[in-house]
């Protein structure tokens, strides 16, 4: 997930940063194989107020535009419900004969809680299969499928989730499994509204985590039905927002899937569950393990960098310091850059070299803070910052300039916007005891703000009421079963996740030295032994489950 930035940590003399709840989750996930690297995601401008009235132009896509879809494709159920687009035949994009699956669509209704007239309207929903492995079912009575893992997809391009997955494509031949990864409604080509899907709240209305869980549930009864695999277990898998979906939805519909492996999964990060200022206590924690003097340095950067980016001489200085590919016109924003840096460091700060977001070394915190505690007595504490930030944006040395500013989302990650307008509501501060600056949150300032940006006030206590959270233990101990949530305590979101065992079925792994989903990386040769045997641990965990599905199975139907 990305670093929130909370209200109250910049300077008044500034213009106004991005708030909190606009800032979309990054899901940083592992890299399956050594792609180019993706450029990090930089948070967009605050979006526009909502048009006054619902544009009658603006509409789902329909059957209409699905037949013609259909027509172009060679593999077309019965009744629309499935049909395939190019993929491994290299023709989709010119790349996807590289690419570890095929590409499908699925013609998704609109809304599943409502008979409203715009709820059976449909939208091409987009997933990607990996049959390389799959033990296919037997002619006849479809007995004997493999299972299928599905990752349930989370705020941005399923590709890039998928091509970064590692950890399902490793165990896949184990299982004799099919892989499934479901774009979420309102990312990637998943839009039912094309372009015009992030256009209001009257469109964007139809984003909801409920309305993603039942897409998934869906297209998984439908796929199974075609591939005449309707006997074949379902194991969910899904990392920091998609591993809260997927624990969600183990809970809401056992029916369709055995067990869920949640990786960084924080659905306690709600309410008053976990200390709003757990993140960035995590974040700084971090960097003070390392070096008392790196973490005291960044602390001290801010007020500096708030100071000489008071004045207009002061910005271009700062732009020339920070290479700045254009003269910077706030001062937040290179605080941005450096915040970005330092939190998402934290977060991935893995024991092998990794390069998802940006090339960096094993252990980039600590290659961080060498940087930093190598400058000589005296030194611009500026300097500092820059030369340690830019481990994470330049390790390589092929940039000659920063985009600090006007940066773009490759991944398409801007719904989170709404979701963090509307149920999404993560408290987050900066306590006194952080290296960043303090501030507060506060829920009606929140409200104001989703409501002159979308013309919406949030439920700030949906999310505990539809899935829960209080509790936990006790409530998932009476009714829950099959369910792995896996935490490294490197990783800043780990405190808001569940970090001991609920019941013999529940299971908490943590590691100490484990970052954001490292366990979902592919494996390395350079992987430490702790490591291994957290993912050794989750494949014997899901190998329980298929196993007693087929007994429970055999037990049924003798």
């Amino acid at each position: 997930m990305a670093a929130p930035r909370p209200r109250g940590a910049w300077s008044s003399s500034s213009a106004p940063p991005l708030p909190a709840c606009f800032l979309p989750l990054l899901l940083l996930l592992a890299s399956f194989s050594a792609a180019p690297t993706a450029a990090a995601a930089r948070p967009s401008s605050t979006p526009k107020k909502p048009a006054a009235a619902f544009p009658a132009a603006v509409a789902p896509l329909h059957l209409q535009a699905l037949k013609r879809h259909q027509r172009a494709s060679s593999s077309i159920r019965a009744g629309g419900e499935l049909f395939v687009a190019a993929a491994a035949d290299g023709t989709a994009n010119g790349t996807a004969a590289k690419k570890p699956f095929t590409v499908h669509y699925f013609a998704q209704e609109l809304d599943h809680f409502t008979f409203t007239p715009n709820a059976s309207m449909v939208f091409r929903q987009k997933y990607l299969l990996n049959d390389t492995f799959w033990r296919r079912p037997s002619a006849g009575d479809g007995d004997g499928a493999g299972p299928l893992f599905v990752y349930t997809g989370n705020e941005g391009d399923i590709e890039w989730f998928a091509t970064n997955t590692g950890f399902m494509f490793d165990i896949a031949p184990k299982f004799g499994a099919l892989l499934v990864f479901i774009e979420h409604r309102f990312y990637g080509e998943s839009k039912p509204f094309g372009n015009d899907s992030y256009k209001s709240a009257e469109t964007l209305g139809y984003l909801t985590s409920t309305q993603a869980l039942a897409d998934f549930a869906i297209l998984i009864r439908s796929l199974k039905k075609n591939l005449s695999a309707e006997a074949a277990p379902v194991v969910v898998f899904g990392g920091s927002y998609g591993g809260m979906l997927a624990s969600w939805f183990r809970l809401k519909y056992p029916h369709v899937t055995i067990g869920a492996v949640a990786s960084s999964a924080p659905i306690l990060q709600f309410d008053y569950i976990t200390p709003w200022s757990s993140f960035y206590d995590g974040v700084s924690q971090d960097f003070k393990s390392e070096s008392l003097n790196c973490f005291s340095v960044i602390k001290g950067t801010w007020d500096v960098l708030d100071e000489r980016g008071s004045t207009d001489k002061g910005l271009l200085d700062l732009s020339k310091l920070f290479r700045a590919c254009k003269t910077v016109k706030y001062a937040y924003s290179i605080r941005n850059w450096l915040w970005t840096a330092f939190s998402y460091t934290a977060m991935v700060d893995y024991p092998t070299p990794a390069n998802f977001l940006e090339n960096l070394p094993a252990y980039p915190v600590k290659e961080m803070c060498k940087i930093i505690d190598g400058f000589p007595t005296g030194a611009d504490i500026l300097e500092k910052a820059f030369a340690a930030a830019s481990l994470y944006y330049n390790y390589t040395g092929d940039q000659t300039c920063n985009k600090i500013e006007d940066g773009d989302d490759p991944h398409g990650l801007d719904g989170w916007q709404w979701q963090a307008c509307t149920e999404m509501i993560m408290p987050m501060t900066v306590s006194n005891e952080s290296m960043f600056p303090p501030s507060s949150f506060s829920y009606d300032e929140r409200s104001d703000e989703c409501f002159q940006s979308w013309g919406v006030r949030p439920r700030p206590h949906w999310i505990t009421t539809e899935y829960g959270g209080y509790k936990i233990d006790k409530v998932l101990k009476r009714f829950g079963s099959n369910i792995i949530f896996s935490n490294g305590m490197r990783d800043p979101w780990s405190r808001g996740g569940v970090l001991k065992n609920i019941s013999s079925s529940i299971i908490a792994l943590v590691t100490e030295k484990g970052a954001h989903h490292l366990d979902f990386r592919s494996s390395t040769k350079g992987d430490p032994d702790w490591v291994i045997e957290q993912r050794r641990q989750e494949v014997d965990i899901i190998q329980g489950w298929i196993d007693q599905y087929h007994q429970d199975m055999a037990e049924t139907s003798s």
